[in-house]
């Protein structure tokens, strides 16, 4: 970025930040005073909890613009015992939730998370969360006839085997051994009274935190927050660096310490500002069966499993509570926007951290979950380098999980742009040289081609659609106009072409 843009962007943050008052705050609801401000916010009433909350969701995630919804005065439950969906699934919102300027546009939000990831990561440790004695998750404290389905739990999905109370949910662990803590975006289904599944798949961080508690206590203490700032739905759906816990992580991004209370029970910090608080623990010989729920990728893949279960044994919620949906279905949908936006960043960063030379774009589409395909744009320098971003944007840590298919494509290429990105497969890759198969990769029961839990392994194609870099002077020449000249004949014959 030249230093005139770099100028006109921190003048455009200063002036942005100064109009939406969320700032450093992780109160949920100065978030939605701030989105209110924005006109990005629709109330919904008398909605039924089953079937018919999660069909409004879904299809309002289809529909643009997705303005977030707010759900109130739902059948069965009093008024003001709320759901909030869709927080994310706008630019204005992910920019207000990331903290940074509202009025940037596509490219230039692409520009700003440039080097983000790795900055965040390298200021966490100047962040730790601050312990404070007060805080409105204190206004209820209930530690007695406990019933989970007291707060709006939905029946998302036609087929869905229960009531998901946690689907935007950030479920709070911490390491035997040392100070890290770890928040994980890991879903739960009602099981009656007290008691919720914890889904957790294998490799994720909260489930190796709970394999060592049980190895040495047998049980594993667990907070679950179900309504906060959306921040925590960002914070607990990425791949934040093993050791690295994601309060610090998203004190970096807001800039200033995230505030915590010391839960009694189990303690382990609680977000001072959020809206409901689960506290309790899970044992390994307590399980029971989960799901199916309506996945990410489109599918009800994960079928019904033991998963453990958590016995709660003490509630926190503010005053009128809200529980922050993030339902999944066939993408686009609920937090398809934010994972790919955030997702493709970090990828690019992990890449740049690697040593990869020339990185100018990354891209994991919404329609593949943000996961399963990661399309990564390059300066061809050398013989090779095309393979070696391929390969490590698929084992990196950011983008290994569920990943099916890498590509990589020359600078000309915009990733994002699946047209060009399809033209350049198809007119610069050779199927016979230009393909490599990765077996038995990290995959996941979320995965439609896994049909076992126990054995979620996956392959992944690497296709190299970059014009072959021993005779790339000898390439056909693109047939297209200089963009500068283009621009010129836009400008000059503007009334043909209307304003597009």
């Amino acid at each position: 970025m030249n230093q005139v843009a770099a100028e006109k962007m921190e003048s455009r943050s200063s002036r942005s930040m100064a109009q939406t008052p969320h700032g450093s705050s992780t109160d949920l609801r100065s978030w939605l005073r701030a989105v209110a401000q924005m006109g990005e916010i629709r109330p919904v009433e008398g909605a039924d909890w089953n079937l018919e909350l999660g069909a409004i969701a879904e299809l309002n995630t289809r529909l643009k613009p997705t303005p977030a919804l707010l759900f109130d005065k739902i059948k069965d439950y009093p008024a003001g015992y709320r759901i909030l969906t869709a927080s994310t699934a706008s630019r204005r919102r992910l920019l207000l939730t990331l903290r940074m300027p509202t009025d940037l546009d596509d490219c230039a939000f692409a520009e700003a998370l440039v080097g983000k990831p790795n900055q965040w990561e390298q200021e966490s440790s100047r962040f730790a969360p601050k312990f404070v004695t007060n805080g409105p998750i204190l206004e209820n404290v209930i530690d007695s006839n406990i019933n989970l389905e007291s707060f709006p739990a939905p029946i998302w999905h036609v087929d869905d085997g229960g009531r998901f109370i946690g689907t935007g949910s950030a479920v709070i662990t911490a390491d035997t051994d040392s100070d890290w803590i770890n928040i994980g975006a890991y879903r739960m289904m009602t099981l009656g009274g007290p008691e919720a599944s914890v889904a957790i798949t294998m490799g994720k961080h909260g489930r190796m935190h709970y394999e060592k508690w049980w190895k040495r206590d047998g049980r594993c203490p667990i907070l679950v927050s179900l309504g906060h700032d959306p921040l925590f739905l960002i914070l607990a759906g990425l791949e934040v660096p093993t050791n690295i816990g994601e309060y610090n992580y998203g004190g970096a991004i807001i800039g200033a310490p995230i505030e915590v209370i010391r839960e009694e029970l189990t303690g382990l910090p609680m977000p001072a500002y959020s809206e409901i608080v689960l506290a309790g623990w899970i044992r390994p010989d307590h399980l029971s069966k989960e799901g199916p729920f309506g996945e990410a990728t489109g599918y009800y893949s994960a079928m019904p499993a033991p998963v453990p279960v958590l016995t709660v044994e003490r509630v926190y919620h503010r005053n009128d509570p809200i529980n922050l949906g993030a339902p999944c279905a066939k993408p686009p949908h609920d937090f398809s926007y934010m994972r790919s936006v955030l997702k493709s960043a970090m990828i690019r960063d992990a890449l740049v951290k690697a040593g990869i030379p020339d990185v100018r774009g990354v891209w994991t589409p919404e329609s593949s979950a943000g996961r399963m395909v990661i399309v990564v744009s390059i300066k061809q320098r050398y013989c090779g380098h095309s393979r070696q971003a391929a390969y490590v944007a698929s084992q990196c840590q950011t983008g290994a999980y569920l990943n099916r298919y890498v590509i990589v494509v020359d600078e000309d290429i915009d990733p994002a742009n699946t047209e060009e990105v399809m033209w350049a497969i198809s007119t610069r890759s050779d199927p016979a040289t230009d393909i490599d198969i990765m077996r038995k990769s990290w995959s996941g029961p979320i995965d439609p081609l896994v049909r076992d839990r126990n054995s979620a392994y996956n392959s992944r194609a690497v296709i190299d659609a970059c014009r072959p870099f021993d005779w790339i002077n000898e390439f056909p020449k693109v047939a297209e106009a200089d963009p500068a000249y283009l621009r010129e004949i836009k400008t000059k014959w503007s009334a043909v072409f209307d304003g597009r």
